[in-house]
């Protein structure tokens, strides 16, 4: 786990959760559909807003080379470069799908990038963030295929790839995805197989935390971990558009974008 000194104060406003956008998914016109009801999310919440954290797969590729990022998106940059002009924290967690996100958002627009879950205070509250991606007990394949896609070797390897051949297998690759499939529906509820729920109550027997906010399940939950220690997932936005609401005192409340 990335342990970061992240504190966070509402000031009498809320932090929002939200992740698994995949922009670019299943293809650019039904993304470019999902990006604009997005914005009108953030549009919404701005005014609300004292931290907003957007908690991995974001997009459902991304690679940056050394001059280079993956075409497109251009109206939601532009709305998170607006949010930072209004001095509204966003904070990024890398997923999955775009786990080789580097640099370019903190140099660009003074958004930090994690690779892994981080602990934050607010107020008396402590909470545990990430995206969830190769946590918990069982898939053990994926978590040797990210060993390797996250290996110097492979990220140095890939760059040498011209773009358009290298974002053309990455889009190919990712049309397997299950956000592409969504129709195998594996957002059902897996009860006690529910690998990250097993995660977070492994961590809550060596230190507590109040609150897990996890993303890549694809399915909003709520479940008690122990005694005053709650999970939420924070499902996806391709057919839930759902998001997490805290105002550092009252308990988090899972929503639904409707706009």
């Amino acid at each position: 786990m990335q342990v970061a000194n992240l504190t966070i104060e509402p000031n009498g406003k809320k932090i929002f959760f939200a992740s698994d956008f995949h922009l670019g998914a299943p293809n650019s016109k039904v993304s470019k559909t999902r990006e604009q009801k997005i914005i009108r999310w953030l549009d919404s919440i701005q005014d609300q807003a004292s931290a907003i954290f957007l908690v991995g797969d974001i997009f459902d590729f991304w690679f940056e080379y050394g001059k280079v990022i993956p075409k497109g998106f251009i109206p939601f940059i532009s709305k998170i470069s607006q949010l930072r002009d209004m001095n509204i924290p966003v904070y990024f967690f890398t997923g999955n799908h775009d786990l080789w996100m580097k640099d370019y958002f903190t140099e660009e627009l003074g958004i930090p990038v994690y690779h892994d879950p981080i602990q934050i205070k607010v107020g008396s509250k402590t909470l545990m963030v990430g995206h969830g991606d190769g946590l918990g007990p069982g898939d053990n394949s994926y978590k040797f295929l990210k060993k390797v896609f996250v290996h110097p070797l492979s990220k140095w390897l890939f760059k040498w790839l011209h773009p358009d051949i290298g974002i053309a297998i990455a889009h190919a690759w990712s049309g397997h995805s299950r956000i592409t499939n969504i129709e195998k529906d594996e957002n059902r509820f897996l009860g006690d197989d529910e690998w990250l729920w097993a995660y977070c109550k492994e961590i809550e027997a060596e230190s507590h935390h109040d609150y897990y906010i996890f993303g890549h399940r694809h399915l909003p939950l709520e479940l008690e971990v122990a005694t005053n220690a709650t999970y939420f997932n924070l499902g996806e936005w391709v057919s839930q558009y759902t998001y997490l609401e805290f105002d550092g005192n009252s308990k988090p409340v899972l929503k639904s974008f409707e706009g």
